[in-house]
């Protein structure tokens, strides 16, 4: 991670810290008004016309069961996610070793093809990507197994491009020891401006995509994006535990409220549980 990546995450987690915070008190608060309004029987009629609604209605025994099931792959979805994009981020620039790497394409010089470009079609190559695919790249062959019209990543002043190969010029009395390749997006009139060496190179492309996962993988890997998942999680934490302490809050009141032989503990049947009698 370079020191701005560092400076954005270290900023980005004291906001989170500020907004957790904020965000703990304002339902610790909300909690305590409302147990004192279910203590207080300002919610009684709202209590016992729940209760007599359930009496009609078959208990699900499993009901809880599932929804803690969903937050948990929600939560567990968005966890994945996060770490997968951050996996991406921080990967994405280095070479391809044994693993293969995914990057998000962030440019559309290779997302179609241009007119001029007459050796596209005369080759048969339609393996273009576009703006926001996520593709795989895998580690690079030996040099002198790069072929023409092969598709590489290679690193120009810190940028990772993803161009085709279509000009190979051998060694020769100026360069002896390497070849230079020129490279040219499919959707570009003109080759790159300079020639790439093999050293600059970071992996080659086979074709493996996903179309616009890309840009979900972008926002995951923003501020934002963290912002997000770190206060889904806690929100789906947080809500189990307030829901349960205010049925159990609930329950108790309905035992003090309800007719005297419906307050066997077998007939609390409020949503969220039975009554801790």
């Amino acid at each position: 991670m370079s020191d701005y990546d560092i400076y954005v995450f270290i900023l980005c987690l004291l906001v989170f810290i500020a907004l957790t915070t904020l965000s703990v008190v304002c339902l610790y608060i909300i909690t305590k008004l409302t147990v004192r309004l279910i203590r207080g029987g300002l919610e009684d009629d709202k209590i016992l016309e729940e209760q007599e609604k359930l009496k009609h209605q078959k208990v699900n025994k499993y009901a809880k069961i599932i929804d803690y099931a969903a937050s948990g792959v929600v939560c567990l979805v968005f966890v994945v996610m996060f770490i997968g994009a951050t996996i991406v981020r921080c990967t994405e620039t280095t070479c391809c070793g044994i693993l293969p790497t995914y990057r998000v394409v962030r440019s559309g010089s290779m997302a179609e093809k241009h007119f001029m470009n007459k050796y596209l079609e005369e080759n048969d190559l339609n393996d273009q990507i576009r703006t926001f695919d996520l593709i795989r790249t895998e580690k690079l062959p030996d040099e002198m197994d790069l072929e023409l019209y092969d598709i590489v990543v290679y690193e120009v002043d810190g940028i990772m491009v993803i161009h085709r190969i279509v000009e190979i010029e051998e060694p020769n009395q100026e360069h002896p020891n390497c070849r230079f390749f020129r490279l040219q997006g499919d959707a570009s009139e003109t080759p790159d401006r300079f020639p790439v060496r093999y050293q600059q190179m970071k992996g080659i492309y086979r074709g493996d995509r996903t179309p616009f996962i890309g840009s979900f993988i972008l926002f995951m890997q923003s501020p934002a994006g963290w912002l997000c998942t770190l206060l889904i999680v806690g929100a789906m934490i947080a809500a189990p535990i307030i829901d349960k302490r205010l049925s159990q809050e609930r329950a108790a009141r309905y035992l003090l409220i309800a007719p005297a032989e419906e307050t066997k503990e077998e007939e609390v049947l409020l949503i969220g549980g039975e009554a801790d009698v």
